[in-house]
């Protein structure tokens, strides 16, 4: 069955990823060369709520392509958690005449979306826009490449610290509750350890990540921790090496919301373009619920119940280079 859409919602949703802007840029541009009218959703579903609604022309998304964050805004927002929230959220849409929305975020984005879809029978269509890359059904989303390259630029600088001063130097790093960017991240910048919540238990993976630089006489180590492997993050680490072996001086660096920010990287700027334009066909096609994914570099759709719900797993070859190449 086909849907006749004329005019289609648009908005960024929870954290900001590099990329979301060429997302943007895709979908207004791949709409209007469609026949189709696009209208920009202010500051995610909080705006969908409020009435925050712009109609968008192909120059309103020119020279965006190369910006980080979102030019339309990005907040969480809990009142759209309640009925009431949604409902007002579907008087929004009735006003504007939106027979349809496109959903830029990460797992809360389409959870949210999905809601909205079942309760209102409204077509929506997801694009995985997220640094941490943890949705099942596409091997990348946009955002976790440009982030894993400023990961690994911070830990080329720290490296030279590192070894000047013969320290172990733990990176706090962001990734929600999957570890993909720091055990990625890991082996780029040739850490001795990523910690990570898919793993061993943190007093297991310290002392693998100890033993293993320190009985090979290196004379520093780099450490990465994913922000919820441990209660506390890198700072509770850092405590738990002290007491074990308070003979080693420890660092702690979190890089925080430095890991989200800066020009998205080619790779994400054309996976953004790539995924924009086939959101805007799964829509010619009548398709609704589903996700843009990426999987052997090709475009494929995903329901969204099954990105939000199956997990994804770590790769274990990646685990074991990263063991491998630790010593």
């Amino acid at each position: 069955m086909e849907y006749h859409i004329k005019t289609i919602g648009m908005l960024t949703s929870g954290g900001d990823a590099p990329g979301m802007n060429a997302a943007v840029r895709a979908v207004t541009r791949a709409a209007i060369s469609n026949g189709i009218r696009v209208k920009a959703i202010y500051r995610g579903y909080k705006g969908l709520i409020d009435g925050e609604v712009k109609e968008f022309t192909s120059q309103d998304v020119s020279g965006i392509i190369q910006r980080g964050g979102t030019i339309i805004k990005s907040a969480r927002c809990e009142e759209f958690l309640t009925p009431e929230g949604r409902k007002r959220a579907h008087e929004t849409l009735k006003r504007e005449k939106i027979d349809a929305l496109i959903v830029i975020g990460g797992d809360g984005t389409f959870t949210g979306g999905r809601l909205f879809a079942q309760e209102y029978n409204v077509p929506v269509i997801g694009i995985p826009g997220t640094i941490d890359n943890d949705l099942w059904g596409t091997d990348a989303t946009i955002g976790y490449d440009t982030s894993l390259n400023t990961i690994t630029d911070c830990i080329d600088k720290l490296r030279d610290t590192a070894t000047s001063h013969e320290r172990v130097f733990l990176v706090e790093v962001m990734g929600r509750d999957a570890g993909f960017l720091t055990l990625n991240a890991a082996i780029a910048g040739g850490c001795e350890a990523a910690i990570i919540p898919e793993r061993a238990t943190v007093k297991e993976q310290i002392e693998d990540a100890i033993g293993n630089g320190r009985r090979k006489s290196k004379n520093s180590s780099i450490v990465l921790v994913q922000e919820h492997a441990v209660e506390g993050g890198a700072g509770k680490v850092a405590e738990m090496i002290q007491k074990v072996h308070p003979e080693y001086s420890t660092r702690v660096t979190v890089l925080g919301h430095l890991q989200r920010g800066g020009s998205p990287s080619a790779y994400d700027r054309i996976l953004a373009s790539r995924m924009g334009v086939a959101a805007i066909q799964a829509l010619i096609d009548g398709q609704r619920n589903v996700m843009v994914g990426l999987q052997k570099d090709e475009i494929v759709l995903v329901p969204l119940n099954k990105a939000i719900h199956q997990k994804k797993d770590i790769e274990e070859d990646k685990w074991q280079t990263m063991l491998t190449l630790s010593i």
